[in-house]
Order: C-alpha cells, then sequence, then structure tokens
C-alpha cells in the first residue's frame, strides 16, 4: 500500500485488527484490513474525514467501491447517499463496519455504479480527482450541488468545478433564470467545452513563471486566443439554444473578469472575481464600473462601484438569492448621494450561508462576524495597495487585466454598524494603504449613532418642507407617524430632534406603537429613555405614559385589536385589522410627518407593479404614493419609497425630497472622516504626527465635520427649493440641462432615474406643469 510501510500497517494491524467487527474480518484480507486502519489513523477527530476509492475482483464493468472514515458516530445515509448521488454516482448497497463496537470508528463500504463504464477506464486518474473531491465536500470545504458530477462526467478537478460553480452563483444574482441542474446538464452534455472553459481561466489568470514578462503576456494573449478558438468551434455543435447561451455566458464573464485569486498559495478562503460589468452580457441597469464577486460554501458577497474612486457601505443581506439586486439599488442612490464630496458611489452586501439558529445569539453573530471577515479579505485580495512613495503594487499572485485600482474604502451599513474595527485590523494585517481609512467609524473614527449626524441631516429636510409651509417644527407640534425603533440610529435619534413633536404611531419588525393624542414632554421623555436603553425595542415602552386608546402590539398578532381612539386616527370602522391591513392604514392616516427610519420599501406608484420595488416582505402591505395621508415626508432611511411614489406623492400635493437627498449626512460624514485621514495618516507615516495626537485631532474636530455636513444639506434642500420655485417658467432650461447631463460624461439615463421623456415634459409644459422635487434632486445631482 502506498499510503503505509509494511512495518506500519503491521503495527496497526497488532494494535487494532481485533477491534475490527466479525463481519469485517470475515470480508475482508489482512492486507485490506491494514489499509483501512491506516486510513482511520490518519482522522484527527470526529469532524474528520477520509475516502477510498477501489475495485474489487467480479464488479461489474461500470461498478466501483467507496470507503468513507470517520472516527466516533456512524455516518448518517441521509448525509452521504446525496453527497454521491451529486457526483452522478447511484448507490447499490453499503456495508458500515465498526472499530471496537464503533468507540474507534466506523468503516462506510459503499458499492456504486457509474451511467457510462468508460468513465473508470482511466483509473488513476478518477482516483486522483474524486478522492480529494469527496472528502473536500464531505469536509463542506466545497458545496453539496450538481457541480460535483462534473469531477467524474467531465473530467475536471474539484476545484475547476468550483469556479463553474462560482460563475453560475454570479450569474443567477444577475438575473439569469437557469436553474442549478440545467447549468450543469449543458456542461455535462459538452465535457469537452467545459474543460476548455477551465483551460480559458487558467489561461487569463494562472501566474507566470517570470513575474509576467511581456514575452510571456505574448504567449497569454496567443494561449487565450487559441483556447477561444477552439470553445468557438466546439459551440457550433451545440444543438440546444439554451445550452448555447450557457456555455457563450460562461464564455463572456470568463472574458469579462478581470483579476482572481483563484490561485494565490494554498488556495483562497472565498474565490474572489473583479469584474468589468460593462463586458458582462444582459446585466441590468444602471451597470456598474467594476464588481467584485466572492463566493465560498460559507459566504457569497458583491461589491459594486460606480467609478475609480467612489466610496460605500457594505451590509449583511437577507437575501441571499438576488442581493445582487438590494446592493445595486442602494448604489444607484449611492451614486447620487456621495456627489456631494466624492465622485461617485459604491455598495457591498454579503450573505453568510452556514449561521446557527437564531436564537443562539452569540453564535449566530460569530457566524456573521467571520462571514464578514471572509468577505472583507477576499476583496483586498484582487486589490493593489500602494508603497509608501505612491508607487503601485499589485496583489501578489494575481494576474491583473486591468490597469492599477488601489482605492478601496468601505463604510457600515445595515447590520454591520459594529464591524469598522474588524475590517480595518485586517485591512492593517494586510499592509493595506488606507489603514483605518479603509472602514469608516471605528474606535478612531466618528461615530454616526453618536453624533446623530444622518438624522440630523434628514431632519434638516423635514425643517425646511414645514417651514415653507409656516410651520417652525421646533415650537410648533405636528404629528408624526414612522417606520422603525428608539433603538435604531436615524428613527431613535430623528424622534429626539425636537421636543414638541407627538409621535401617533410606529411600526418596526416587531411591533406596533400607537399613542393618539401623547403629551410632548411627557412622551419626548420616554423616548429619551428609551434611546438609551440598550436593544431596547417598543415593547419597554411604559404604558402609563401613553395616552387614552394607544398601546403596544406584537406584529406576530393574527389580529390587532383598535381601541375608538385608534379606529378614529387611522381613518377606519374595522375593530381589528391584520398586521399587514394596519401598515397601510399607518402609512395611508392623515398626519403631518411620515418619518422613515427602518427597513423595507413600503411605497410605490400606482403604474409601478410589487416586483418593481425590490421588496418581496412588504408587498402585502405596500401602499401607492397617492394614497399617503401625510403631507411630509423625511426619509432618514433608504429606498423607503420608490422614485416613481415619491413623484405620484408630489404631485398630488406632497412635500418630499428623495432619500439621497434626506440622509446624505452619514455618508458625507465618512466621506470627510476618509479624506481627513488618508491627509493625516502621510503626516503619521513622515513621522511629523505622533498616531496619538492623530486620533486626538480626529476627536477635537467631531463637531466642525458634522458642521460641514449639515451645511450641505442645507444648502441641497435651498437649491431644491429654488429650482422648484421657478416651476413652469423653468422647465424648458431644466429640459436643456437634462438633455446636456445625457450627453456629457455624467452619462444620466432618463430610464434608469425615472425621469420622463421629452414628449411628456412637453405636454407638462403645455399645462404649466413642472419638475416634481425628487426630479429635481436627481438633476442637481448630475449635475
Amino acid at each position: 500500500r502506498a499510503s503505509a510501510t509494511p512495518a506500519r500497517a503491521a503495527r496497526l494491524v497488532l494494535s487494532h485488527g481485533r477491534a475490527l467487527s466479525a463481519s469485517y474480518r470475515a470480508q475482508h484480507s489482512a492486507g485490506e484490513a491494514a489499509a483501512d486502519l491506516v486510513a482511520l489513523s490518519a482522522l484527527h477527530d470526529e469532524t474528520d474525514r477520509g475516502v477510498r476509492l477501489i475495485r474489487k475482483p467480479g464488479d461489474a464493468p461500470q461498478q466501483l467501491r467507496l470507503k468513507i472514515y470517520r472516527l466516533g458516530k456512524i455516518i448518517p445515509l441521509s448525509e452521504a447517499v446525496p453527497v454521491l448521488e451529486n457526483f452522478g454516482l447511484s448507490v447499490i448497497e453499503e456495508f458500515p463496519f465498526d472499530l471496537a463496537g464503533g468507540r474507534l470508528g466506523w468503516i462506510h463500504d459503499f458499492l456504486l455504479e457509474t451511467g457510462d463504464a468508460h468513465v473508470l477506464s482511466d483509473w488513476e486518474g478518477l482516483r486522483a480527482r474524486v478522492e480529494p473531491a469527496l472528502t473536500s465536500v464531505l469536509m463542506g470545504a466545497q458545496e453539496n450541488d450538481g457541480f460535483n458530477a462534473l469531477t467524474i462526467a467531465c473530467q475536471l478537478g474539484a476545484e475547476s468545478a468550483g469556479w463553474l460553480r462560482a460563475y453560475f452563483r454570479y450569474m443567477r444574482q444577475t438575473g439569469v433564470t437557469y436553474g442549478l441542474m440545467t447549468v450543469v446538464d449543458a456542461l455535462r452534455r459538452y465535457p469537452g467545452i467545459a474543460r476548455d472553459l477551465v483551460r480559458l481561466f487558467e489561461t487569463r489568470f494562472a501566474p507566470d513563471v517570470a513575474d509576467r514578462a511581456l514575452a510571456q503576456e505574448v504567449d497569454r494573449a496567443l494561449a487565450q486566443e487559441q483556447v477561444l478558438a477552439d470553445i468557438e468551434a466546439a459551440l457550433a455543435a451545440v444543438s440546444s439554444i439554451d445550452d448555447d447561451r450557457i456555455l457563450r455566458l460562461y464564455r463572456a464573464m470568463m472574458l469579462a473578469t478581470l483579476r482572481t485569486n483563484a490561485f494565490v498559495p494554498g488556495g483562497p478562503e472565498a474565490l474572489a472575481c473583479k469584474l468589468d460589468s460593462h463586458a458582462v452580457p444582459n446585466l441590468p441597469r444602471p451597470v456598474p464600473y467594476r464588481e467584485i464577486w466572492v463566493y465560498s460554501p460559507r459566504v457569497e458577497g458583491i461589491h459594486l462601484r460606480g467609478g475609480p474612486i467612489a466610496r460605500g457601505g457594505l451590509r449583511w443581506s437577507d437575501r441571499r438569492d438576488d442581493f445582487r439586486t438590494e446592493v445595486l439599488g442602494l448604489v444607484k442612490a449611492q451614486k447620487v448621494k456621495n456627489t456631494v464630496i466624492v465622485p461617485t458611489g459604491a455598495k457591498g452586501g454579503f450573505f453568510p450561508k452556514q449561521l446557527p439558529a437564531p436564537a443562539n445569539r452569540d453564535a449566530w453573530l460569530a457566524e456573521g462576524t467571520e462571514a464578514y471577515s471572509i468577505f472583507i479579505r477576499a476583496l483586498l485580495s484582487v486589490t493593489d495597495n500602494l508603497a509608501a512613495d505612491g508607487s503601485n503594487i499589485p496583489p501578489a499572485r494575481v494576474t491583473c487585466h486591468d490597469a492599477p485600482d488601489p482605492y478601496l474604502v468601505v463604510a457600515a451599513d445595515k447590520g454591520t454598524a459594529t464591524f469598522s474595527d474588524t475590517a480595518n485590523a485586517i485591512a492593517e494585517a494586510h499592509g493595506f494603504w488606507l489603514g483605518d481609512a479603509f472602514a469608516s467609524g471605528g474606535r478612531n473614527g466618528y461615530d454616526h449613532k453618536a453624533m446623530a449626524i444622518t438624522a440630523r441631516g434628514a431632519w434638516i429636510s423635514v425643517q425646511r418642507h414645514f417651514r415653507e409651509l409656516g410651520i417652525d417644527v421646533q415650537t410648533q407640534s405636528v404629528r408624526v407617524a414612522g417606520v422603525g425603533d428608539m433603538s435604531g440610529d436615524v428613527f431613535g435619534n430623528g424622534m429626539l430632534l425636537s421636543p414638541v413633536i407627538k409621535l401617533v404611531a410606529a411600526f418596526d419588525h416587531r411591533h406596533f406603537f400607537f399613542d393618539p393624542d401623547p403629551d410632548p414632554a411627557t412622551s419626548f421623555a420616554e423616548r429619551q429613555r428609551m434611546f438609551t436603553l440598550p436593544r431596547s425595542s417598543w415593547d419597554d415602552y411604559d404604558r402609563e405614559t401613553i395616552s387614552a386608546g394607544g398601546g403596544v402590539f406584537a406584529r406576530s398578532l393574527k389580529a390587532v385589536p383598535l381601541s375608538p381612539q385608534m379606529r378614529a386616527m387611522l381613518g377606519i370602522a374595522a375593530e381589528s385589522l391584520s398586521p399587514s391591513e394596519l401598515i397601510s392604514a399607518i402609512l395611508k392616516m392623515k398626519t403631518d410627518l411620515l418619518w422613515f427610519g427602518g427597513i423595507g420599501t413600503y411605497v410605490k406608484a400606482a403604474g409601478e407593479s410589487h416586483a418593481d420595488a425590490g421588496d418581496r416582505a412588504n408587498d402585502a402591505h405596500r401602499i401607492n404614493g397617492a394614497e399617503i395621508g401625510a403631507r411630509v415626508i423625511g426619509e432618514g432611511a433608504n429606498l423607503g419609497v420608490t422614485q416613481a411614489g415619491r413623484i405620484e406623492f408630489g404631485a398630488a400635493g406632497g412635500r418630499i425630497n428623495t432619500d439621497f437627498i434626506d440622509n446624505s449626512a452619514g455618508v458625507d460624514c465618512s466621506d470627510n472622516e476618509v479624506n481627513i485621514k488618508i491627509a493625516l495618516n502621510g503626516e503619521v507615516i513622515a513621522g511629523r504626527l505622533a498616531q496619538a495626537d492623530r486620533d486626538a485631532l480626529l476627536v477635537a474636530m467631531t463637531d466642525n465635520v458634522a458642521a460641514l455636513v449639515l451645511h450641505d444639506n442645507i444648502m441641497q434642500t435651498q437649491a431644491l427649493s429654488i429650482a422648484e420655485r421657478g416651476g413652469a417658467a423653468s422647465l424648458s432650461g431644466h429640459v436643456r440641462l437634462i438633455q446636456t447631463l445625457e450627453a456629457s460624461a455624467a452619462g444620466l439615463d432618463r430610464q434608469v432615474e425615472g425621469l420622463p421623456g421629452d414628449d411628456v415634459l412637453a405636454q407638462r409644459a403645455r399645462v404649466g406643469g413642472a419638475l416634481e422635487r425628487p426630479e429635481l434632486a436627481v438633476i442637481m445631482a448630475y449635475a
């Protein structure tokens, strides 16, 4: 046996041979027992697995044997059989054998069949591919799905099959509707093309021996040209149009890939592929400048950038199958939001795939944090660095098909508010040139919640809306309904920015809150207490301070009972409503201000479908813009209202900007922090400023930074009011500006941004109409 010397085998048989069951000894020779014991002895603990493919005399031509080794407990058939079937193997029978009654381990002996005896002709090659691939799947290092069949059907290694799997996962995120087995079957039907696709990937990205010398780059180009010619010739024989589309899409995605960490020493913990988005066929608009796709069995993620110098937060998504759609909608807003200070925006999202049950909060958070860390390390693994003299340093063992690209800046977002220190520690360990400017916030950054900066910026919009209605919200009470709770940054801080508001209704994912006739001073004090209470919810609200007929109700109720005061406030006659009906009623109720401080898209336009809103979780209770009962909307949160919904609300007489105007203070603050740190870090590196003094200076500048940020909010909303005041008389000038922006490098896309065509605008002009405030906000950002 190659895995053991005769002496080693003899010692194992002598020491453990009698521990093998009688049924095992009756069916196996001493040599086979020695090989099995050697395989068992190589295992480290009960999580470890070992495998060995063998053939026995008398087996049919298409049959083979597989032995799986495990210490401790037996492997359930429900765990092993799906793995083998995903490799394209049929399980005929299984013989489990124990070592010392199972106390020391188990040997699972499977009789298997392949669909084609030809695949067994290269027996040693098959073993070399399948044994490590099976081990990887059983150990959780590779996913258990149909792509594993490619190791046998297409003679691919586990790593190569993993590359094709990763591209399929990206495909699905971009809206491709083909299912997994449809794609796997297309590759299996054309194994030569599957191998050529892998060869194309290797040709483009496998590192060169002599450090990417010019001659070798020429060789690489010639080799790629030959592979592409081979694929094109083979595609001529593909008869199915679906198979043809799938195989061509794989080729296009590989050619759109600019960098990958697939060939780093030891293999990547997560595969990262950086793509030129405009080279990927049929991507939904807006098409980013670049994107990085991250894939592993543990986490998947995407990072989208609007340009070379761009920034934006990373969010912990709960949308496994379409988080790219979620992130794309956010990066669209980020691009226009970031015009306050940097050229364009970015956004990222990741989905942890192996979270434990939420009830185990610590383990759940630990796994989510590690998934985020893997995501960050993968992003950095394909990003350039800068030396102290400013020269570019490409990532080691990564072939780059694009220009130097060292600017990667991230920030906190949904679910990652406390992760900035984690990201910065990774960046500093990586030696990344930005240091703790990589992720804004953290222990040496500006705490947005403590500064209340996002809410303060959004409140400036609210103040202007009401001031133009003749109301001072700091001294005159307005009735408010909202989305969120007092533990949240934007909602909680926002509801403390005026001592005289009357919060009459609110909801989040856990509770409904109602206070039909609140005393401003009493309710303000209770909201302050709630805000400072760690992890508070509406259920912590002191019921004694709630006015008659109000209360707190769980969203898990089948029906929420409504008091006469609540029915009068909501303008309904029903004595109870389902949670979805109640959310719709709150959004439609007559009130002064609707304050968005929580997650979810709750308003669309009448001409939009729920699918257009891109938030399936809230389809059941979403309303149209014209149905909103509030006079003013403050968008402290992202995507609470679709752009078409905003326009519809504005056309009906409501006062609204956009989310990227109202809540721009958060990103504005982060942008200032990053730029300040970049400037000061240069002084630290040069030895002219101590690190401790830099940190103290950042703290001392907090109020100055806040003032700069809020000045932007004041001027943005003022500019919108002036433009809106121009009315119909300004429409022709606005049309010319739109046309100029379409033709310029700004690249305004009316369809993506929800702006009407010239014919519609001409119709508005004929009836004395003008652009609505949300439309002006988009034009201002692009201008």
